[in-house]
């Protein structure tokens, strides 16, 4: 029975794998690549890593699969946040029917700047502490 478990966590595994290589080869611009090979390719090598474990049930081999698999669900998405956002600053395009831009106001391709958002918080907090130091 466990070889059953083992062959189908296996199998899923690869399945996904193989759509994060459809979804690299496939989708249109940089970002939803990513996206798709991130998600896909961390969640199919998991899944392998956890039928790795049943199949050798032994603490140390299960030790590795788990450390792997956490290393992998760690690190996959900073490095394609970071991936993504170096492309973007460096002017890899965004596929044309992309329908929303969050950068594009805050980021200032001149001064390679990019505004936190926290700016507009601090420029209405001191507005505050004005009105109130004018009423009193």
């Amino acid at each position: 029975m466990i070889e059953w478990l083992i062959s189908g966590l296996v199998l899923l595994g690869s399945a996904l794998m193989l759509l994060a290589a459809i979804g690299a080869l496939r989708l249109p611009d940089l970002p939803t690549r990513m996206h798709a090979t991130t998600k896909s390719g961390a969640l199919g090598t998991s899944v392998v890593m956890i039928g790795v474990a049943f199949y050798f049930a032994d603490a140390p081999i299960t030790f590795r699969a788990m450390a792997i698999i956490g290393f992998i669900m760690l690190t996959a998405p900073v490095a394609a946040h970071v991936i993504g956002r170096a492309a973007y600053f460096v002017g890899v395009p965004l596929w044309d029917r992309t329908v929303k831009d969050i950068l594009k106001e805050s980021y200032d391709p001149k001064t390679h700047y990019l505004r936190s958002g926290f700016e507009d918080i601090d420029k209405q907090q001191e507005e505050r502490q004005k009105q109130d130091t004018d009423k009193q």
